[in-house]
Protein backbone atom coordinates (compact mmCIF):
# COMPACT_ATOMS: atom_id res chain seq x y z
CA UNK A 1 0.00 0.00 0.00
CA UNK A 2 0.87 3.44 -0.64
CA UNK A 3 0.51 6.85 0.49
CA UNK A 4 1.22 9.98 -0.33
CA UNK A 5 3.79 12.42 1.20
CA UNK A 6 2.59 15.62 1.94
CA UNK A 7 4.84 17.61 0.97
CA UNK A 8 5.64 15.89 -2.54
CA UNK A 9 2.76 15.22 -3.79
CA UNK A 10 4.49 11.86 -5.11
CA UNK A 11 2.88 8.56 -3.83
CA UNK A 12 5.30 6.87 -1.30
CA UNK A 13 5.73 3.73 0.63
CA UNK A 14 6.25 4.01 4.18
CA UNK A 15 9.53 1.55 5.23
CA UNK A 16 11.80 0.14 8.10
CA UNK A 17 15.54 0.61 7.21
CA UNK A 18 17.11 -1.36 10.10
CA UNK A 19 21.03 -2.22 10.41
CA UNK A 20 23.00 -4.61 12.37
CA UNK A 21 25.19 -4.33 15.42
CA UNK A 22 29.38 -5.16 14.44
CA UNK A 23 31.49 -6.05 17.44
CA UNK A 24 32.61 -2.59 18.17
CA UNK A 25 28.86 -1.61 18.56
CA UNK A 26 27.72 -4.52 20.41
CA UNK A 27 30.74 -3.84 22.96
CA UNK A 28 29.18 -0.65 23.89
CA UNK A 29 31.78 1.81 22.27
CA UNK A 30 30.81 5.42 21.10
CA UNK A 31 30.61 6.32 17.53
CA UNK A 32 33.21 8.85 16.89
CA UNK A 33 32.08 12.86 16.74
CA UNK A 34 32.32 12.71 12.92
CA UNK A 35 30.05 9.72 12.31
CA UNK A 36 27.50 11.25 14.79
CA UNK A 37 27.75 14.63 12.57
CA UNK A 38 27.54 13.13 9.09
CA UNK A 39 24.56 10.98 10.25
CA UNK A 40 22.66 13.81 11.74
CA UNK A 41 23.53 15.59 8.10
CA UNK A 42 22.11 12.67 6.04
CA UNK A 43 19.10 12.68 8.66
CA UNK A 44 18.39 16.23 8.59
CA UNK A 45 18.45 16.44 4.56
CA UNK A 46 15.76 13.69 5.05
CA UNK A 47 13.88 15.51 7.85
CA UNK A 48 13.53 18.27 5.23
CA UNK A 49 12.60 16.60 2.50
CA UNK A 50 9.52 15.01 4.46
CA UNK A 51 10.93 11.59 4.14
CA UNK A 52 12.31 10.84 7.41
CA UNK A 53 9.78 9.48 9.75
CA UNK A 54 11.83 8.48 12.94
CA UNK A 55 14.88 6.41 14.19
CA UNK A 56 16.86 5.53 16.98
CA UNK A 57 20.19 3.94 17.88
CA UNK A 58 19.69 0.83 20.14
CA UNK A 59 22.27 0.33 23.20
CA UNK A 60 22.92 -3.82 24.67
CA UNK A 61 20.07 -5.89 24.67
CA UNK A 62 18.40 -4.88 28.03
CA UNK A 63 18.36 -8.04 30.61
CA UNK A 64 17.11 -6.44 33.90
CA UNK A 65 14.72 -3.27 33.51
CA UNK A 66 11.44 -4.50 35.96
CA UNK A 67 8.77 -2.23 34.44
CA UNK A 68 9.82 -2.57 30.51
CA UNK A 69 9.39 -6.51 30.86
CA UNK A 70 6.79 -6.15 32.91
CA UNK A 71 5.34 -4.99 29.68
CA UNK A 72 6.85 -7.78 27.68
CA UNK A 73 5.54 -10.49 29.46
CA UNK A 74 2.29 -9.52 29.06
CA UNK A 75 2.50 -8.85 25.39
CA UNK A 76 4.59 -11.80 25.31
CA UNK A 77 1.36 -13.60 27.04
CA UNK A 78 -0.98 -12.55 24.13
CA UNK A 79 1.54 -13.95 21.82
CA UNK A 80 1.52 -17.20 23.31
CA UNK A 81 4.41 -19.09 21.71
CA UNK A 82 7.41 -16.22 20.21
CA UNK A 83 10.43 -14.54 21.30
CA UNK A 84 10.28 -10.88 22.25
CA UNK A 85 13.53 -9.24 22.33
CA UNK A 86 13.86 -5.63 24.57
CA UNK A 87 16.56 -2.92 24.16
CA UNK A 88 17.39 0.41 25.51
CA UNK A 89 17.40 3.34 22.76
CA UNK A 90 20.71 5.28 22.45
CA UNK A 91 20.08 8.58 24.19
CA UNK A 92 22.13 12.17 23.83
CA UNK A 93 23.92 11.33 26.90
CA UNK A 94 24.84 8.14 25.94
CA UNK A 95 27.15 9.61 22.92
CA UNK A 96 28.57 12.51 25.52
CA UNK A 97 25.90 15.06 24.61
CA UNK A 98 25.17 17.00 27.70
CA UNK A 99 24.48 15.05 31.36
CA UNK A 100 21.60 12.54 31.88
CA UNK A 101 18.50 14.56 33.84
CA UNK A 102 17.49 13.09 37.22
CA UNK A 103 14.22 12.64 35.76
CA UNK A 104 15.09 10.99 32.18
CA UNK A 105 12.62 8.30 31.33
CA UNK A 106 13.95 4.99 30.18
CA UNK A 107 12.97 4.32 26.70
CA UNK A 108 13.65 0.95 25.04
CA UNK A 109 12.57 -0.69 21.63
CA UNK A 110 10.20 -4.47 22.22
CA UNK A 111 10.49 -6.13 19.36
CA UNK A 112 8.40 -9.25 18.02
CA UNK A 113 10.50 -11.21 16.19
CA UNK A 114 8.18 -13.05 13.65
CA UNK A 115 6.72 -16.24 13.27
CA UNK A 116 4.52 -18.36 10.71
CA UNK A 117 1.60 -16.87 11.30
CA UNK A 118 3.30 -13.10 10.85
CA UNK A 119 5.36 -14.72 8.23
CA UNK A 120 2.42 -15.56 5.97
CA UNK A 121 0.08 -12.81 7.35
CA UNK A 122 -2.13 -15.03 9.37
CA UNK A 123 -2.68 -13.90 12.53
CA UNK A 124 -5.88 -14.09 13.70
CA UNK A 125 -8.21 -11.94 14.30
CA UNK A 126 -8.30 -12.54 18.15
CA UNK A 127 -5.18 -11.91 18.31
CA UNK A 128 -4.91 -9.03 16.38
CA UNK A 129 -7.67 -7.69 18.97
CA UNK A 130 -5.58 -8.43 21.97
CA UNK A 131 -2.92 -6.54 21.19
CA UNK A 132 -4.32 -3.48 19.49
CA UNK A 133 -6.13 -2.93 23.57
CA UNK A 134 -3.21 -3.65 25.13
CA UNK A 135 -0.96 -1.03 23.18
CA UNK A 136 -4.09 0.90 23.80
CA UNK A 137 -3.78 0.13 27.58
CA UNK A 138 0.01 1.08 27.51
CA UNK A 139 -0.84 4.64 25.54
CA UNK A 140 -3.35 5.18 28.53
CA UNK A 141 -0.67 4.40 30.54
CA UNK A 142 2.54 6.33 29.31
CA UNK A 143 4.70 3.88 28.56
CA UNK A 144 3.81 3.62 24.58
CA UNK A 145 5.19 6.08 22.29
CA UNK A 146 4.58 4.26 18.91
CA UNK A 147 4.35 1.17 17.38
CA UNK A 148 4.69 -0.08 13.76
CA UNK A 149 4.41 -3.88 12.07
CA UNK A 150 6.03 -4.78 9.50
CA UNK A 151 4.88 -6.71 6.26
CA UNK A 152 6.57 -10.04 5.98
CA UNK A 153 9.99 -10.61 5.16
CA UNK A 154 9.21 -12.04 1.65
CA UNK A 155 8.66 -8.24 0.83
CA UNK A 156 12.02 -7.22 1.78
CA UNK A 157 15.29 -6.54 0.40
CA UNK A 158 18.58 -7.49 2.92
CA UNK A 159 21.85 -5.49 2.22
CA UNK A 160 25.44 -6.75 2.34
CA UNK A 161 27.83 -4.11 2.35
CA UNK A 162 31.14 -4.96 1.97
CA UNK A 163 33.78 -2.17 1.68
CA UNK A 164 30.76 0.06 0.24
CA UNK A 165 30.15 -2.62 -2.34
CA UNK A 166 26.57 -3.84 -2.24
CA UNK A 167 25.20 -7.58 -2.57
CA UNK A 168 21.31 -7.59 -2.21
CA UNK A 169 19.36 -10.80 -1.28
CA UNK A 170 15.60 -11.31 -1.76
CA UNK A 171 13.06 -11.97 1.05
CA UNK A 172 12.33 -14.38 2.59
CA UNK A 173 14.73 -14.33 5.22
CA UNK A 174 15.59 -17.07 7.86
CA UNK A 175 15.97 -15.48 11.29
CA UNK A 176 18.89 -13.19 11.78
CA UNK A 177 20.66 -13.72 15.03
CA UNK A 178 22.71 -10.38 14.97
CA UNK A 179 21.37 -7.47 17.16
CA UNK A 180 19.54 -4.53 15.67
CA UNK A 181 22.16 -1.89 15.87
CA UNK A 182 19.26 1.09 14.96
CA UNK A 183 16.48 2.12 12.67
CA UNK A 184 15.24 4.41 10.53
CA UNK A 185 11.80 4.97 9.33
CA UNK A 186 11.32 6.66 6.16
CA UNK A 187 8.59 7.50 3.81
CA UNK A 188 9.94 6.73 -0.01
CA UNK A 189 8.88 6.05 -3.84
CA UNK A 190 9.81 2.48 -3.66
CA UNK A 191 12.56 -0.07 -2.17
CA UNK A 192 14.78 0.52 -4.81
CA UNK A 193 14.87 4.22 -3.89
CA UNK A 194 15.46 2.73 -0.77
CA UNK A 195 18.21 0.97 -1.64
CA UNK A 196 19.79 3.20 -3.11
CA UNK A 197 19.62 5.98 -0.04
CA UNK A 198 21.07 2.80 2.02
CA UNK A 199 24.36 3.54 -0.16
CA UNK A 200 25.05 6.67 1.75
CA UNK A 201 23.36 5.62 5.05
CA UNK A 202 25.91 2.69 5.34
CA UNK A 203 29.28 5.02 3.77
CA UNK A 204 28.49 6.54 6.71
CA UNK A 205 28.98 3.86 8.76
CA UNK A 206 31.76 2.17 7.54
CA UNK A 207 30.92 0.36 4.49
CA UNK A 208 30.78 -2.81 6.07
CA UNK A 209 27.44 -3.90 8.03
CA UNK A 210 24.59 -5.63 7.06
CA UNK A 211 20.65 -3.94 6.62
CA UNK A 212 17.30 -4.87 6.04
CA UNK A 213 14.45 -2.91 4.14
CA UNK A 214 11.25 -3.64 5.49
CA UNK A 215 8.20 -2.51 4.07
CA UNK A 216 5.85 -1.44 6.67
CA UNK A 217 2.40 -2.31 7.39
CA UNK A 218 -0.46 0.67 7.48
CA UNK A 219 -1.28 1.08 11.20
CA UNK A 220 -4.47 -0.26 12.14
CA UNK A 221 -6.95 2.33 14.43
CA UNK A 222 -7.02 1.36 17.91
CA UNK A 223 -10.14 0.53 20.20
Amino acid sequence: MTTINPRTGQHTMRLMIMHKHDPQTEAGVLPPPELIARMGEYIGEHAQRGTFLGGEGLGLTVRSRDEGIGWAERYGKVLGDGELELAALTEPWDLGFGSKPDDAPLRLLLIEKVDADTEAGTRSAKKKAELTRLQTEMTKAGVLASAERLQPSAKAKRLMFTSNVLRVLDGPFAESKELIGGFSLMQLPSIEVAIEECRRYAEILGGTLEIDVRPLEEPEPRA
